[in-house]
């Protein structure tokens, strides 16, 4: 096939060459045959270098670009607790002495005095009793409380809101007991209480207290009552029927420095 080519080439040069107006020595015709063979021996030995197709679908993995994530600040909705036992401050009634007078250690006037009282005095109101009208009051001037008359102060506010309370009275004795052989008589619609004498020194000595609850115009009554010193060792009160409650009550020696543990009174004659 290779001659072939070549032989056609040289009668294209041949048959170019005889057209043309100009004539060709042997050894041209001859230069131009090599140079054509040349030529074709190019074209068949060379082989154009292509560039491979791809043999397979190349896989692009795309890394996402991650968008930062808002941070969200929740703000927590605070709900108030109230206090354990916490309350509104109660407003205790106001007091302010009127008169000179005592503050004593229970609710009547047999009690032990506890202070001297003056005009312009004052304090709040923080018990009652409920056997008098007397009000336990915390005077500012004292670190303790103590009975008053209400007569003795005026009072600014509620006292009705005030609870009931006990006397808390000071002792017992570490000196003195209640007096023994305590003997309860009879005489119509009078009793009659006696004891033993408790023998105190002169500067500690501050009688007898009895606390009492007899019956009188069928009205069942509180009637406490004191002896100022140790001499007076029997007392006579007016005990009548008509109360469905018995009539009794306690008896106490008392020194400067307060009461002694009480004796219940026994053996009370029903009238």
């Amino acid at each position: 096939m290779k001659r072939t080519l070549v032989s056609i080439l040289i009668l294209t040069l041949l048959t170019c060459a005889c057209n043309m107006p100009i004539a060709r020595s042997p050894q041209e015709i001859a230069a131009l045959t090599a140079s054509a063979e040349t030529t074709a021996a190019f074209s068949w030995t060379t082989t154009p270098t292509s560039t491979p197709a791809p043999t397979g679908t190349a896989t692009v993995t795309l890394t996402p670009t991650l968008s930062p994530t808002e941070t969200v600040t929740l703000t927590p909705t605070i709900t108030p607790t109230p206090l354990p036992g916490a309350s509104p401050t109660f407003d205790f009634p106001n007091v302010v002495v009127n008169k000179q007078a005592f503050c004593r250690y229970g609710p009547a006037q047999p009690y032990l005095p506890a202070a001297d009282l003056y005009a312009g005095d004052q304090g709040t109101v923080r018990g009652r009793f409920s056997w008098s009208s007397w009000l336990l009051i915390k005077f500012d001037k004292l670190d303790y409380f103590c009975w008053v008359a209400p007569s003795v102060v005026d009072v600014t506010g509620d006292i009705t809101r005030i609870k009931f309370t006990e006397p808390l009275l000071p002792g017992p004795s570490i000196y003195y007991k209640a007096p023994n052989n305590v003997v309860v008589t009879r005489n119509g619609n009078k009793v009659t209480i006696t004891w033993d004498q408790v023998k105190m020194t002169t500067d500690k000595d501050r009688g007898y207290f009895l606390d009492l609850f007899v019956c009188q115009n069928k009205q069942y009554i509180w009637a406490p009552f004191s002896y100022p010193d140790q001499s007076s060792t029997s007392y006579t009160i007016k005990d009548e029927k008509g109360c469905s409650e018995p009539s009794g009550g306690k008896i106490y020696t008392v020194e400067k420095h307060g009461y002694s543990s009480p004796k219940t009174i026994t053996g009370w004659p029903p009238p």
